[in-house]
């Protein structure tokens, strides 16, 4: 349901989740669950939600609004990163920043009586929060995580930014709000490869294109031409070249056709037919390329093959967190497959696809159209945002 624009807000509760989307670039498909924040450390991940956090904020200079959040990690650090005067109205335990601290923190904000709520995290945030505050505050939602599904996330840090400063600044158009939906997927099921995304509650956020659009399914009727379509790549992809596989079902099928059985939520490396590498991270990507960079121009010797998530429209950024900012700077957008089904292209809509990386000048390179495969002997072009 479509709410009328509100008076404009001038308090704004800031929360972040500093481990969200930890495991993401190392393979591990996520942050949550028993000791998965260790070994996302110890493959040497970078937390990277607090820096996509103070970029968000930067966008709110020069705004009137009262700035009110959780101490330290959990909003303070990133507020001061980005110059932002906050005041600090909650203390999480020293040491401690999950879930229920999340929960806490904006249970705080609504009793100092915020009119917005700018947060940082993945979809299990998305669901804490919207666990207290359901639909009675606008949500915005600065990507940070790994999957984010859920319908109250904006595609980007600095689209989340400016979107809370059109808020703030009375913007009719941005004021307009409507209730969108938090998803989340259980994380042990998707190392499993087993995925199962499940309605948790609603959240109100801006009526504005800023947001990402909710994941959306592929019907069962096309799976047989997106299949031949798998066969007819299959065959054209070049023979002593590294091919870096993305997740999907789409990328399954592709595996599929060349008789391996890749990772369905992970990335895959394959080289002549033959599977190099199942379920790597960033690191291992840039050790293979590193390996072949003496063979010649590099460019020449890797390419991206990737299936865009119906819907949302992310092409990277969102769940394909292995194929990050340096592995695309080095390859390069014309080195890039993409492949999806009429379906999910026709549920993005005009907005395009976009890319969310965590580099601006990665995302701008990779901005621009984009010939995407849709079936054998066909392809579209698409506009891509960066």
């Amino acid at each position: 349901m479509i709410e009328p624009a509100d008076a404009p807000p001038r308090r704004v509760g800031v929360v972040v989740n500093p481990l969200a989307g930890l495991g993401g670039a190392v393979g591990l498909k996520g942050s949550d669950g028993p000791g998965i924040v260790q070994e996302a450390l110890a493959r040497g991940a970078r937390p990277g939600a607090g820096g996509r956090a103070a970029a968000a904020l930067k966008m709110l200079a020069g705004t009137s609004a009262t700035v009110v959040t959780a101490a330290g990690a959990m909003g303070a650090d990133a507020c001061r990163a980005a110059g932002l005067d906050a005041t600090t109205v909650f203390t999480p335990t020293p040491g401690v920043t999950g879930a229920a601290e999340t929960r806490a923190a904006v249970a705080r904000f609504l009793d100092e009586g915020v009119d917005l709520i700018l947060f940082a995290g993945g979809d299990g945030t998305a669901r804490d929060i919207a666990a207290i505050v359901g639909t009675r505050v606008p949500l915005v939602g600065i990507p940070a995580g790994v999957k984010m599904y859920s319908g109250v996330f904006a595609v980007s840090p600095v689209h989340a930014g400016q979107l809370a400063a059109r808020l703030l600044s009375g913007d009719p158009a941005a004021g307009r709000t409507r209730e969108a939906e938090i998803l989340d997927i259980d994380e042990d099921s998707l190392r499993r490869g087993r995925p199962a995304t499940r309605l948790f509650g609603y959240g109100r956020v801006p009526l504005d294109g800023a947001i990402q659009p909710v994941k959306a399914a592929m019907p069962v009727s096309e799976d047989a031409e997106t299949a031949a379509l798998c066969r007819v790549l299959a065959r054209a992809m070049q023979p002593d070249v590294l091919h870096i596989v993305g997740p999907g079902s789409t990328m399954q099928g592709l595996l599929a056709a060349m008789g391996i059985e890749g990772t369905l939520l992970g990335v895959d490396l394959v080289r002549d037919g033959t599977l190099v590498a199942a379920d790597v991270g960033e690191a291992d990507i840039l050790a293979h390329l590193d390996a072949r960079a003496g063979m010649g121009a590099m460019r020449a010797h890797a390419r991206i093959h990737v299936g865009i998530i119906g819907g949302n429209g992310c092409l990277f950024g969102r769940g394909n967190q292995p194929i990050s900012a340096q592995v695309l700077a080095r390859i390069g957008p014309s080195n890039v497959t993409a492949v999806a089904p009429p379906s999910k292209l026709a549920t993005i809509g005009p907005q395009g696809l976009f890319v969310d990386t965590g580099d601006p000048d990665v995302d701008r390179q990779f901005a621009g159209y984009l010939r995407i495969e849709t079936a054998p002997g066909r392809s579209t072009v698409m506009r891509v945002r960066g």
